[in-house]
């Protein structure tokens, strides 16, 4: 069973000023318009937060499905966009492990995996006792993963109150609140390189390729950061 005081701790992780609902919602409150300009019904717009939440997964989806692409380059586009999940999976999970815990739990929660519910979860895992740490996961994935389905469809039913400049602001409140987030969590030298080095090769690259800058400067600033840190034992 689910530990009741750790999940709900979880959820109220929804509170306060470094919360990620209200970035959540507007980027989903703008994702639910896009789903409506696009062509999507109310349920497959619903689905598409449910079964992917995944923000920018989604948008290369529907906007591949806009442009007419095949179900094999929609498939792969997604997966090279979320597989950016995949070593946040492997950094978090093993401080939320326990003998004690069922692997269901583990199995299903996968699926909470997001930047703004991983940051929360490393920021406040410490302070939950080691056997409950996945149920407190659980609850913050949950919170995140309602915020975004309920916000798709006040997005979707209000997609006509919204002009393109509405949406693009909306749409970026997320990035900004990542980036702030991951400011706020510069505490070692790893993180510090990975996010002044990143944000400093981003539009520098930029200037010779658009297409490539993001993954370029992710990968360089990332890389150094990390062997730093193993070098300094961090």
């Amino acid at each position: 069973m689910i530990n009741s005081q750790a999940f709900f701790t979880g959820l109220k992780s929804l509170k306060g000023s470094r919360s990620p609902a209200i970035p959540l919602a507007a980027c989903f409150i703008a994702l639910g318009a896009l789903f409506k300009d696009a062509g999507f019904n109310i349920q497959q717009s619903v689905a598409s937060s449910l079964f992917t939440y995944a923000l920018p997964g989604q948008l290369v989806m529907a906007e591949s499905i806009v442009l007419g692409t095949s179900i094999i380059n929609i498939f792969l586009a997604v997966w090279l966009v979320n597989f950016r999940l995949y070593p946040m999976t492997v950094s978090l999970f093993p401080l939320l492990k326990h003998k004690s815990q069922p692997k269901w739990k583990y199995y299903l929660s996968c699926h909470f995996l997001a930047v703004s519910s991983w940051l929360i979860a490393k920021e406040g895992y410490r302070k939950i006792e080691k056997k409950h740490r996945i149920d407190f996961w659980i609850g913050i994935g949950t919170g995140t993963l309602a915020t975004a389905v309920i916000l798709t469809v006040v997005g979707y039913m209000s997609a006509d109150f919204f002009n393109k400049d509405m949406l693009i602001g909306l749409a970026i409140v997320n990035p900004v609140y990542f980036f702030c987030m991951m400011i706020g969590a510069m505490k070692d030298l790893a993180v510090s390189i990975s996010v002044v080095l990143g944000s400093t090769l981003g539009p520098v690259i930029y200037l010779f390729s658009a297409e490539w800058s993001l993954l370029f400067a992710g990968l360089i600033a990332g890389s150094i950061a990390f062997f730093v840190g193993e070098k300094n034992g961090k």
